[in-house]
């Protein structure tokens, strides 16, 4: 992807890395629009950044997703790239009756959401000389945090679907890319003074630096470890991963 003259829509791009990416990426020379559900984080955002635009939309709900994309469709008509970011994150606990709203909440966001932006946009997409999607899964999607289950089987199924996308589209102008943090210093799960979690900053440098090559998957190097603990011994290294988070 050509790193300036892009319009790029971001969702959840009021706050942590959607706010990072949504900087960078406006600093680069793009023109970004970004969305979330918080008015005030994204005023505050585009406040910040002067020619950032936003628009209040919410991932979970269908309407809302058909609404806006017209919208940004109609008054960007060369929108060449989406940023499917918007997420949250929960503690659970898969051993007992989990809380009704707490799935459907977080299945709902983290991946019905990028499913129906991606079907929104793509006909849109496949008309644009060079496109891209990327989503934003997890690095809890491939050795899953156990505290919080449904979280790591939402990204899970996001990667999935995200190769499958991938295939669909490789004879179009679309490239679908995924990004896959690790634990970053965010609001998500109050993790901004957290010392055992990756700087955004630092994030947000190591992660522009990948979008500027040709890979798929963009892992920075913090969480190249769990990455490449997919395999036959995942199982183990997922069981010895949670002992360990949980022994502090």
């Amino acid at each position: 992807m050509k790193m300036r003259g892009n319009i790029i829509f971001i969702t959840g791009g009021g706050s942590g890395i959607g706010r990072g990416l949504a900087e960078a990426l406006h600093k680069a020379g793009n023109q970004v629009i970004i969305s979330g559900r918080r008015k005030g984080h994204l005023e505050a955002t585009t406040a910040a950044n002067p020619g950032m635009v936003s628009v209040e939309m919410d991932v979970s709900d269908p309407a809302s997703i058909a609404a806006v994309s017209k919208q940004i469709t109609r008054d960007y008509p060369r929108l060449n790239v989406i940023i499917n970011n918007a997420g949250v994150m929960q503690i659970d606990d898969a051993s007992t009756a989990i809380d009704e709203a707490l799935m459907v909440s977080t299945v709902s966001t983290n991946l019905l959401g990028p499913m129906r932006v991606t079907s929104a946009f793509i006909e849109h997409l496949k008309k644009q000389p060079d496109a891209t999607i990327f989503n934003v899964t997890s690095i809890l999607g491939f050795v899953p945090l156990a505290v919080s289950a449904v979280y790591s089987a939402t990204k899970a199924a996001l990667h999935s679907y995200s190769q499958s996308l991938r295939w669909r589209l490789q004879d179009t102008s679309v490239r679908v890319r995924e990004i896959a943090p690790p634990w970053v210093q965010t609001d998500m799960l109050n993790s901004n003074n957290e010392p055992g979690a990756m700087p955004l900053a630092t994030f947000i440098a190591q992660t522009m630096a990948l979008i500027a090559t040709e890979e798929n998957e963009l892992v920075v190097e913090a969480a190249k470890p769990l990455r490449a603990a997919v395999g036959p011994d995942n199982g183990a290294f997922a069981l010895k991963f949670n002992d360990d988070f949980v022994a502090g």
